[in-house]
């Protein structure tokens, strides 16, 4: 099977087509190197094309190689066109006119070039309206479906999928045009998973707040310390092991440094965890931290590593001006190391192994959620 990958970053669409069994010739579009170098340790056999914008889909054929004198035609497209343009995470919003999510009119270009089989196109469910009906009135009125990764996985990412099948009976390719039907994708069934579930056991003291800071945080000013709002932590889960395609999972968050903005959120390993996010790397960290209980014995200082159970441990005290102020007894808060993060994308472990980790929490952020993947393509192949 020729599966044509646009945008294709760490190559988890093909990670996803390897699991699930399938012999294919697997092309990809990518022009960040260390995306790349994963890619080719991972899958020695993907023939890299670069810029999407420089990719040659003449007379109907795919044209790759030195010189791009090979050609093929492709059976499946797939691609999750860049979001920043159209993120609510971004105030100035450009949509598809942006520099970035302007792409997809790369993915349309090559779509329609190529005409295959099947093609899904995957962007963030947070965008405008109007961009969702730009792209769904582009592909052929084909509704998309939104998919939340914490179905399968201990990670709230929610995504809008646009699964279309060739509706032309004549063989793919070599003609003028061609329309698509929607491809009916159901939920996945809910696995259950939570973030305690995929915490690693021995962690390396430098993903945690030590000693010193905890202290900080928690003998600043009233207005600048760790705040927690308990009301929050009864509801989570609220939904969980029922929830339909409409419902929602609750993200534990259960405090937060200073004025907590997403890299200070405090969240708990009871829940899911927020969205993996390229900018997860860092002091500006997007992803949160998680507060950890220690088990018993359990030390923090002096050991390169430290043993966390898969339970939290923080309670809740109202404060003189009746803020809930947090009491830590026995618990760590830390972020996500790569592997965990590895883990929330359903990625093997040390899938991304041989870079920095700051280009590791990148690389994971802007992936797709290998299991959705596997999902979708099971529902059509």
């Amino acid at each position: 099977m020729k599966i044509l990958s646009l945008f294709d970053g760490i190559s988890i669409a093909q990670q996803a087509f390897k699991e699930l069994g399938f012999e294919v010739e697997y092309y990809a579009s990518e022009i960040d190197k260390q995306a790349i170098s994963i890619t080719q340790k991972n899958h020695p056999n993907t023939e890299q094309l670069g810029d999407v914008k420089e990719i040659d889909t003449s007379n109907g054929y795919l044209h790759y190689g030195k010189g791009k004198l090979a050609e093929t035609d492709i059976y499946f497209l797939i691609g999750g066109s860049p979001c920043q343009d159209l993120s609510i995470a971004k105030n100035k919003r450009e949509g598809l006119n942006g520099k970035r999510s302007g792409l997809f009119w790369d993915y349309v270009r090559i779509l329609k070039d190529l005409k295959p089989k099947y093609f899904v196109l995957e962007n963030v469910a947070s965008m405008p309206k109007e961009a969702k009906q730009t792209i769904t009135e582009t592909l052929w009125d084909i509704e998309p479906i939104m998919i939340n990764a914490s179905l399968v996985s201990a990670q709230n990412r929610k995504r809008l999928f646009w699964v279309g099948k060739l509706a032309d009976k004549r063989h793919i390719g070599h003609w003028d045009s061609a329309d698509y039907e929607k491809v009916n994708i159901s939920q996945p069934h809910d696995e259950g998973i939570l973030l305690k579930d995929i915490l690693e056991t021995e962690v390396d003291e430098k993903y945690f707040l030590n000693n010193d800071r905890i202290k900080y945080v928690l003998n600043r000013p009233k207005q600048y310390a760790v705040k927690i709002n308990p009301e929050k932590t009864n509801t989570l889960r609220t939904n969980y092991g029922n929830a339909s395609a409409n419902e929602t999972y609750v993200t534990q968050r259960v405090g937060q440094i200073g004025k907590g903005g997403q890299g200070d959120r405090i969240y708990s390993p009871e829940g899911k965890s927020v969205g993996l996010s390229a900018l997860g790397g860092g002091r500006r960290a997007k992803m949160g931290l998680y507060a950890v209980g220690i088990t018993k014995g359990g030390t923090f200082g002096n050991r390169k590593t430290i043993r966390s159970d898969k339970a939290y441990c923080l309670a809740a005290n109202p404060s003189s001006d009746g803020l809930p102020m947090t009491e830590i007894n026995n618990t760590i808060i830390r972020k996500l190391t790569p592997i965990e993060c590895e883990r929330l994308q359903s990625l093997p472990d040390n899938y991304t192994e041989g870079i920095s980790n700051t280009q590791k929490y990148k690389t994971l952020g802007n992936g797709f959620n290998c299991a959705v993947i596997k999902h979708i393509i099971k529902s059509i192949l």
